[in-house]
This record gives structure tokens, sequence and C-alpha cells, in this order.
């Protein structure tokens, strides 16, 4: 064997136990490390990789308990160790080939805060008012940020770019509004630290959000995937934003997730509830935890037609699955040109509103808004009745805009309405025998209706008649 040759070969081997060196530490996913939020009380995953059949040692700070588990022959391992009440800061120590210290770790409620550009939505947006006095404070070491950067694939992958960072001046600038806001009331009400994982892609439709075996094997929603085809250049794959961005941090257990998306399926606006049903209960199954999902309807908008109505008529109808909440945006509108409105304080104080009502179990919070329950005819006049208005209704103005009614022949006639109680009087001198009533059912309807606690009446049709978008 010539010298040369014999040199290559000492080279190569030299090149794979380096690479074998350095495969065989321990490594842990960008979400697992210095400044993050665990679950309080509950039983948490730390993960990761490591040489085949290695122990790996995990040492807790808050208990000073060691808890240890060997790696699987494909080099993986995971332990779950039993997080404390609401606390810290803490250590952990994890001991393989090498030793990784995870300092300044908080245990607190941790949320994951998805959806397009009005759930992405930060500073350099620009418009919004809201965050420029927040910008102001000092640091905040009990709200914690990891930010997802964008990424798709074809597979779902374990793991993600990102980093933990404490809540200040420069990690709040690109940082979603909403969740910020959402974070500081529950920090504020419930005393504990709050760690928040954005994932959000401005433009992006609700299935690149759903695994993709989840739409294609469903003929109504895969016909309406085929739609999005070809929108704008963002990504419109089934599961390629969810494979690259929900499922590397599935094994981080959560408090639950808010969701503000919706504006990129107005282009098939009738399969949206179903949809997003579907999304959510994937999302479910993938944390193994029927965790709260609150959410945010889509805000009045100039889209054209009937698109957005229909879109915000679907989200409704999502609320009929278990443990799930949204929140009405219609009062919240300075210009119904802008697909961005600005003031992200309500709304995030309201999705709040929804997890400290629903989730923590505080009483004395309005959280949901008026819907429509039933409607009863007598004359010619409709009584419509509503779910959550129990304090009952008042109007902002000398008269409810947005309000309409038809007879049989399904021509709507701009409708008087007067409020008697929890309940809606409607008529017009034109329609002698109502047969459907319908209240801000207009993409860009703005309406005036509240319940006397402040929140706006949801959007409502009281009919099924065929509506093009």
């Amino acid at each position: 064997m010539s010298l040369s040759i014999m040199k290559k070969i000492c080279l190569g081997l030299s090149l794979f136990f380096i690479a074998f060196s350095s495969f065989a530490e321990v490594r842990l996913p960008a979400v697992i490390a210095d400044n993050m939020v665990l679950q309080q009380q509950s039983s948490v995953a730390l993960w990761g990789w490591s040489n085949s059949s290695e122990k790996i040692i995990v040492t807790t700070s808050w208990n000073n308990k060691t808890d240890s588990v060997y790696a699987s022959r494909d080099a993986k391992w995971k332990i779950m160790i039993q997080t404390p009440v609401a606390g810290g800061p803490y250590i952990i120590t994890i001991k393989g080939g090498k030793v990784i210290t995870l300092n300044n770790v908080m245990i607190g409620e941790v949320w994951v805060c998805s959806g397009q550009s009005n759930m992405e939505y930060h500073s350099f947006y620009g418009g919004s008012k809201d965050i420029q006095p927040e910008l102001k404070n000092p640091p905040n070491n009990n709200i914690r940020f990891f930010l997802e950067t964008k990424a798709t694939s074809q597979y779902p992958q374990d793991d993600c770019k990102g980093q933990w960072t404490v809540c200040d001046s420069n990690t709040l600038k690109t940082f979603s509004q909403v969740a910020y806001f959402f974070a500081k009331r529950l920090n504020k009400e419930l005393n504990v630290p709050i760690g928040l994982i954005e994932a959000a892609w401005g433009g992006t439709p609700a299935e690149v959000w759903t695994p993709a075996e989840v739409v294609n094997s469903d003929d109504t929603l895969r016909e309406s995937a085929h739609k999005q085809q070809g929108q704008r250049g963002w990504p419109f794959w089934p599961g390629y934003v969810y494979n690259a961005m929900i499922a590397p941090v599935t094994n981080y257990n959560i408090a639950g997730a808010i969701w503000y998306q919706g504006e990129g399926n107005t282009i098939a606006p009738y399969s949206y509830g179903r949809l997003l049903t579907s999304m959510i209960k994937s999302w479910r199954r993938a944390w193994d935890k029927d965790f709260p999902f609150y959410y945010v309807q889509i805000a009045p908008f100039t889209y054209g037609g009937k698109s957005g109505s229909i879109l915000q008529e679907q989200q409704t109808r999502v609320q009929a699955l278990q443990n799930t909440g949204m929140v009405v945006t219609t009062d919240l509108v300075p210009d119904t040109t802008d697909i961005h409105p600005p003031l992200k304080r309500e709304v995030g104080e309201r999705l709040s509103n929804w997890a400290l009502a629903r989730t923590y179990h505080k009483s004395g919070i309005a959280y949901a808004s008026p819907m429509y329950k039933s409607m009863e005819v007598k004359g010619n006049k409709a009584t419509v009745s509503f779910e959550y208005a129990d304090d009952g209704l008042m109007q902002k103005g000398p008269n409810i805009s947005q309000l309409y009614v038809a007879g049989s022949d399904k021509i709507f006639y701009p409708a008087a309405g007067k409020i008697n109680g929890s309940r809606l009087i409607v008529s017009s001198e034109k329609v002698k025998d109502p047969v459907a009533v319908r209240f801000s059912f207009s993409s860009a309807a703005v309406g005036n209706l509240f319940s006397k606690s402040g929140l706006p009446v949801t959007p409502f049709r009281t009919d099924d008649w065929n509506v093009n978008p």
C-alpha cells in the first residue's frame, strides 16, 4: 500500500472519529435552553440526542433530585421530570458525554402563539401605538419569549431554530404584540412566570399548519387546499409549516394555544370551520393533551363579496369543539382597508380573559361575546335571543347599524332594532312576515351592538341560504 493511500485512510478515519465524537456529545433541541419556562405542577419532557445507549443524568435545583435515562439505539433520549409550583429561577444539569447546565429556568404557564400576520405583528410592522410605552419598561424576568425562525419541511422535524429570551425593550420589538399583551395580563393576574412560544408566519393559510395527512385524507379539505396553489408566494403545501415549526415543540408541555389566522383562507371560506377544527384536533393528538385553544375572529376588511363574513361565520362554528373560545374584534378596526388592525392590546387582553375565566377559573371576568342563539317571529317582528348576554345588550349610537331583515323572497332590507334586556326585536316596514335576520354579515361590517360588559355582538345570520363568496 502506498504512503499516499495510507495517509488518505488515516485522514478519513480521523475525520470519522471527530464526527462521531461530536455526534456522541449530549445535544438538546433549541426549545430546551437557558431562560426557558417549564409548565408548572406537571410532568414535562426533557429530550435530546447523544451516543446510543449512553446514560443521561438530569438534576433539577428546585428539589435537588437526580433522574436518569439511557439513550435508545438510534441515539435519542427523553426523560420526564416533575415540576413544582410556579417560581424560579432554577438550574437544570444534564450530564452525558459532557455536562450541560441550563440557567435561569422558570416554572410557570406556557402558551403556544400561532397564526399569520396579525399574530406575528410586531413593532416593525408599524401602525400600532400600543407597544411604544411598553418598550420603555424595564426587563420583565417573568415573561419569556421563544421566537421560532420561519421554516418549512416536507417531513416532521424534531428540532427548530429559536432562542428563549427575557422580555425587554429589544426582544419585545420583534415579538408578537397580541401574544405579549396576553402574557402581560396573565402574569399580572396569576402572578406566575409566563412562557410564550411564537410560531407565526404572515400570509399563511391554515392548511400549512395542519398535518398533510389530515388535509389529504378529507375530500373537502383537499379540494380547498388546491385553491391555495400559487397564492401570493407564501407556503401553501399542507403540513409544510406544521412539520418545521409545530412538530418540533410537541414534546414541550404547554398550558394551551392562542391563534390569530383566517385571512389567508378567504379564497375557500366555506371549509374553514372544518379545517380549523381538524387542525386543533391534530395538535391535541400530537401533544397528547386536550389543551385550551383560544382564537381571534378575523376583523372587518374590504375583501370584496361575502368571503370575509362567511369565514367569520365558520370561525364562530368552531366553538362547538370542546375547550375552545373566540375573540370578536369588530369594534377594534379604525380602518377597514387595513388588514392589520393596530389595536393589539385589546385583542391580547380579550384572549387573556378567555384563559383567565375558562382555564384558570377566575370569576367576574367578561370573556365571551354575545352569540346568536334563536329567533322567534310574531307578526312583523323577529325577536333574537343570544348566548353570553345575561347582563343585557346595549348599543353605541342612536340606531343599531348593520342590521337587516328579509322575508321569504330572500331580499334583505335595513331593519330597526330595539333592545329588550338580552334580546333584540327586529322589524322593517318593508318586511311584513320576517323569515331571516342578519347582523354585521358583511366582510367589512363594523357593528355597534354590545353586551353591557362592553364586548361586541358576534356577527350572525339566522338563515342558511346559499351565499356566494
